[in-house]
């Protein structure tokens, strides 16, 4: 949560001419309800379940498309391996943890998973092993707009 990868995925699919998927967008279409919502009515696990079917519609109808994946979506093993079962390249937007609470706190919006600080770190210590497991880690820092970020991710994979 707020690494940025919404961002830097619009970036990316608009420099590279691909289509954006944005995960917790599609659910939002498919559900008429925010991420948010699912998990404060019907909990987490009934939102992972969305995600991750959303998740293989998306891969089987769109190859060669950028995906902006939610958080939590990496931390489970099978979403990992549905990715990889379609050859999808994964890429770590590694931010600090400070960053990202800052961006957090810009947001103004509720996150149902991070609702305070103390727990969004504790999330953030949990995910971190998974997020590691990627094909690509970029490193993002505060004063690097997605922009670059989109550059230098563009400039390694397409070399």
């Amino acid at each position: 949560m707020g690494s940025g990868k919404t961002t830097v995925a619009r970036a990316l699919a608009k420099r590279l001419g691909r289509e954006l998927f944005d995960l917790d967008d599609a659910i939002w279409q498919a559900n008429h309800r925010s991420p948010q919502e699912i998990i404060e009515i019907d909990g987490e696990e009934a939102f992972r379940e969305l995600e991750t079917e959303l998740l293989e519609k998306i891969l089987t109808q769109n190859s060669n498309s950028v995906i902006a994946l939610g958080g939590g979506t990496w931390t489970l093993a099978r979403n990992r391996e549905l990715l990889a079962r379609f050859d999808a390249l994964t890429i770590w937007l590694d931010a600090r943890f400070e960053l990202c609470w800052q961006r957090i706190e810009a947001g103004g919006k509720t996150r149902p998973l991070a609702p305070t600080r103390e727990i969004a770190e504790s999330r953030y210590a949990e995910r971190i092993h998974h997020y590691q497991t990627a094909n690509l880690r970029i490193e993002v820092s505060p004063d690097e707009g997605p922009e670059k970020i989109a550059e230098r991710i563009a400039t390694l994979v397409f070399v």
